[in-house]
């Protein structure tokens, strides 16, 4: 059975659950056996919740019998980022040594919505410490170690939602909740070769999350393909009253392919300063694309971005972490530049902070106006393949750095994807960004299904063990 459904997309996977072919008990029981026994070669997991996956699985089991079924995530497992408050006892560490024994006696809005689907939770997910709110500048920022890349387990995962961009790699899970404040879903999706969906700012509820920039902090899902991603975002998406950052705007994923030819963006200068592979795979990505859409250069509004959402960053993260700052926890931090990184935050002023904030509005009023009419912008994910795990970041501040689109993407609060688009001479995978328009989940989602329709990327995975 493993070899049949380890790396199966969520629509194949549904069919064979609702048609009993496979039970939702049989899944978590494979599930649970692969997070125990590899799990722990990629620093992947945190905790296994096998008590109360075993209890969600049973009573999805029994529905489906009944003929109760809920849709396309009943009874099959998953896995959360360990910044998601879990009830029942469960840990929610944070990925940080101080706080190993963190609990809370409630979900996060997103593991309800999810349980409502019927969806079973597996584990909880290892992550970068804080989820890279200190400043990390390397890999080993996490106590349960760095995040391994089940691609070369010499490399790294992504940050800073590694477990769960590895879990599902290496099928562990068939798909995993993420965080991004800038980078977090979009980085372990590309290092890890697989989908990663980071939505609009207020498309889902934070309530229940670790806060680390509470105007710049999405959730989302990471799975196999983009539509994966999108029936994951329909079971999770929607207003939250306990989060009033959350918008009303209904979202219903539509899996149609799209109506007209598409016009696609690329950012003038958006691979200039990459690695040689990731160049290559996204110039071979862009002659797909011509085949379902016209793809043409686009020039940027002329603003400063990337100090923009950076200044924004520093100064709410010094704000959330305010108490655990004071507290003198930072010294037991697992990365020896958290241990003052916290510090350094809390010396950004409350002028350029303001500045930072009025400029956004500008950034996102002048990026809505110079993507009208387009389906996406496209650019590399990350300009580097994965890199080794001893060799530490490049740039000074952090590994957001020299990312335009990130810095765009998340300043404005845009969704966007990334799928994997080919692999270095090293057997690496890189990813193809798609980035959209407020609310337009749903076009960057059918600019990535037409692509992964054309090519075979999604479909390769790492040589990894059976259980």
């Amino acid at each position: 059975m493993s070899e049949r459904v380890i790396f199966m997309p969520i629509r194949d996977l549904s069919t064979l659950v609702r048609g009993r072919h496979i039970s939702p008990v049989e899944l978590a029981e494979l599930s649970l056996a692969r997070l125990e026994q590899l799990g722990p070669q990629y620093n992947a997991v945190v905790t296994i919740t096998r008590e109360r996956a075993m209890q969600q699985a049973r009573q999805a089991e029994r529905e489906i019998m009944a003929g109760h079924y809920r849709g396309p995530l009943h009874g099959l497992p998953y896995g959360a980022k360990d910044l998601l408050a879990t009830s029942g006892g469960i840990p929610t560490t944070w990925g940080a040594a101080p706080l190993r024994a963190q609990t809370f006696d409630y979900d996060a809005t997103v593991i309800k919505k999810l349980e409502a689907a019927g969806a079973v939770l597996v584990a909880k997910l290892a992550m970068v410490e804080l989820a890279g709110g200190m400043g990390y500048r390397q890999p080993n920022a996490s106590f349960t170690g760095p995040g391994i890349n089940p691609w070369n387990r010499t490399t790294w995962s992504g940050g800073s939602s590694s477990g769960s961009g590895a879990a599902v790699s290496a099928g562990l899970v068939p798909f995993a909740i993420g965080s991004e404040t800038w980078g977090s879903i979009l980085s372990p999706a590309s290092h890890c070769g697989i989908t990663g969906l980071r939505p609009t700012y207020g498309r889902v509820s934070r309530y229940g999350a670790m806060a680390l920039s509470w105007t710049l902090d999405k959730l989302g899902p990471l799975g196999l393909t983009a539509d994966d991603c999108g029936l994951v975002l329909e079971a999770i998406a929607g207003p939250d009253e306990r989060d009033p950052t959350t918008t009303n705007r209904p979202y219903a994923y539509d899996a149609s392919p799209p109506p007209q030819r598409l016009r696609i963006g690329v950012p003038r200068g958006v691979a200039d300063d990459v690695d040689t592979a990731v160049r290559s795979n996204f110039e071979r990505a862009l002659e797909v694309l011509a085949q379902i859409a016209s793809v043409e250069e686009v020039t940027l509004p002329d603003l400063p971005y990337e100090a923009t959402t950076r200044i924004i960053l520093l100064a709410e993260a010094a704000s959330a972490f305010e108490e655990f700052i004071d507290s003198g926890k930072a010294a037991e931090l697992t990365a020896t530049e958290d241990h003052y990184g916290p510090y350094i935050r809390t010396a950004v002023l409350a002028r350029d902070y303001l500045r930072a904030l009025r400029l956004r509005g500008l950034m996102a009023q002048q990026i809505d106006a110079c993507m009208t009419g387009f389906a996406a912008l496209v650019g590399p994910t990350r300009a580097t393949p994965a890199t080794p795990l001893e060799q530490a970041f490049r740039g000074a501040v952090s590994s957001a750095s020299k990312d335009l689109m990130g810095a765009v993407g998340n300043g404005a609060g845009l969704p966007a994807l990334s799928i994997p688009n080919g692999f270095s001479e090293q057997g690496l995978p890189t990813g193809l960004q798609c980035l959209g328009r407020a609310y337009a989940e749903n076009t960057i989602l059918a600019v990535a299904r037409s692509y992964q329709a054309l090519t075979d990327w999604h479909t390769r995975h790492p040589p990894v063990e059976e259980v």
